[in-house]
């Protein structure tokens, strides 16, 4: 007797196992019902255990087909099943949001101010509140009852705008179209981030054999002997042509006045009738407008060339701004994406290979000289520049002046 109830129970198991996934849950809970019915006495708890489902489960299957109702149509009864969790608790949406944005919606002084606000960690704040929630039900309120999704950080804030900012903006628009209007060449300059030489870890992906990663060393420390790098660069914004020095000194107005220097000895038999020049700047750096090294540099410049050189810098905070920066650096850094810069020549190579489906060309090349930090311009030589050199323009001026060749000789 055991033996063949020990065989009905494997058989029923097997069966139970191949059905029961196919149906719905009123559905499984009658054929647990009708398979008891069918055993007789004793089958309840047969049942029970072959299928691995409680003894009320199958008393349930039971009682309703012996009451004979009609079939419903359906899992549950109207209403049935688990309420909503903001059923439950009207206020939840309410708490949670305020969880999420402690500083505009709740206490600034909440415990996850601080914290990382995970879905787990905001159901423990809950939970604290005496508020019954799981971490699966935070995320589905997240994102379906108030609108949020994972996101990271934007670089959007440009910190205080200056109040003429729109206004230099259109300033700089004007003077790049007249310009371009009379022939004259328009450039945007700037220096890119300094890089490390040598076998480091670069940003980005490129394609490899699978599994076959480019090495890279573990650690970012600068060798001694190749250093870091920074690429100076000019771009051509009427010819959509860019020119980067790579220099191995530090970035300073003389480097930054050289590799414009370098541009115009190779472009300016494009320009045969050129006699003035509009360089559009950031407001620091090298070729910052407080910089009094450059507009000395410049001033060397404008006599050895014999142009008048225009330069309107970007108000502060906007140097993202600089068109040499998405046409020309952005460039250059897809370019050699997920590629270590091995050595200068790997950098120079690089760079004059970058090009775009608009006709971009580049040209680069090594810098080697060395440009000394710390120069200082006395006022008494500052002055004589701004007497036979610069011109300031009448709207804001800081921003806007010309460097023209002299009017006589500087002291």
């Amino acid at each position: 007797m055991a033996l063949v109830m020990e065989i009905d129970e494997r058989g029923l198991a097997a069966k139970f196992e191949a059905l029961l996934p196919h149906l719905d849950e009123r559905q499984r809970r009658l054929a647990l019902g009708a398979e008891a019915r069918v055993l007789g006495h004793g089958g309840i708890g047969l049942v029970s255990k072959a299928a691995g489902v409680s003894r009320k489960t199958v008393s349930a299957g039971v009682s309703e087909l012996e009451s004979g109702e009609t079939p419903l149509g359906r899992t549950r009864r109207s209403g049935g099943g688990r309420k909503q969790a903001t059923e439950t608790d009207p206020q939840l949406l309410d708490a949670l949001d305020a969880l999420v944005e402690p500083e505009s919606r709740g206490d600034p002084m909440t415990r996850l101010r601080w914290t990382t606000r995970s879905t787990r960690n905001l159901a423990d704040e809950l939970r604290r509140q005496g508020r019954t929630v799981s971490h699966d039900t935070v995320a589905r309120l997240l994102a379906e009852e108030l609108g949020y999704s994972l996101q990271g950080n934007a670089k959007t804030v440009e910190g205080r705008q200056h109040p003429d900012r729109d206004a230099q903006f259109r300033y700089i628009n004007d003077q790049v179209g007249a310009h371009i209007s009379a022939g004259q060449p328009v450039v945007s300059a700037d220096t890119k981030k300094k890089e490390l030489v040598g076998n480091y870890k670069n940003g980005g992906r490129g394609w490899q054999p699978q599994g076959e990663p480019v090495g890279a060393n573990v650690h970012d420390f600068a060798d001694k002997q190749l250093g870091k790098v920074a690429p100076y660069g000019v771009y051509d914004v009427a010819a959509n042509t860019g020119w980067v020095s790579v220099g191995v000194d530090h970035d300073t107005a003389e480097f930054a006045a050289e590799t414009i220097r370098r541009w115009w000895n190779k472009v300016a038999a494009a320009y045969p009738a050129a006699n003035r020049l509009l360089i559009c700047a950031d407001g620091g750096g090298s070729n910052g407008y407080r910089t009094r090294l450059w507009k000395r540099v410049l001033a060397t410049l404008a006599t050895e060339t014999g142009l008048s050189i225009t330069v309107c810098h970007l108000p502060p905070g906007t140097s993202k701004w600089n068109k040499i920066e998405h046409r020309l650096f952005s460039q250059i850094t897809m370019n050699w994406r997920g590629r270590p810069l091995e050595s200068h020549e790997v950098i120079v190579n690089l760079i004059a290979g970058t090009t775009t489906r608009t006709g971009l060309r580049v040209r680069a090349e090594l810098d080697h000289n060395r440009y000394p930090k710390g120069i200082k311009i006395s006022d008494k030589e500052m002055r004589t520049i701004e007497q036979n050199h610069i011109t300031r323009h009448e709207f804001h001026g800081e921003w806007n002046y010309c460097v023209h060749p002299p009017t006589s000789d500087i002291a």
